[in-house]
């Protein structure tokens, strides 16, 4: 889920991309509608780079990926430091009991 909501629905994003494709300039746009220049030209630079016109920077779907398996990487690294403080835990208890018996 993300951080925050994004201000501006996907279809108004693609119109305002398909009005700086027909030649008006992120600039124009922006006193005509809300969003800044920057936020439109964002916009339509990534626009490119989905439709394989610009390679500066990852398409939307390695962005994707890319958040997916940082997630996923700090889920492993967290899993990984429980395990490794339960091994010390029970290597610590059996040496503390070497009949393996806890008298629990």
């Amino acid at each position: 889920m993300p951080r925050f909501r994004s201000a501006y629905p996907p279809e108004f994003r693609r119109q305002l991309v398909e009005l700086v494709r027909s030649g008006r300039t992120p600039e124009e746009l922006s006193r005509e509608f809300e969003p800044t220049a920057q936020s439109i030209m964002n916009w339509f630079r990534q626009a490119e780079r989905d439709a394989g016109k610009r390679t500066d920077g990852p398409t939307s779907a390695e962005r994707e990926e890319l958040i997916r398996l940082r997630r996923e990487n700090q889920r492993l690294r967290q899993e990984r430091d429980i395990l490794s403080k339960a091994a010390a835990w029970f290597a610590r208890e059996s040496k503390a009991n070497p009949n393996g018996f806890s008298g629990s």
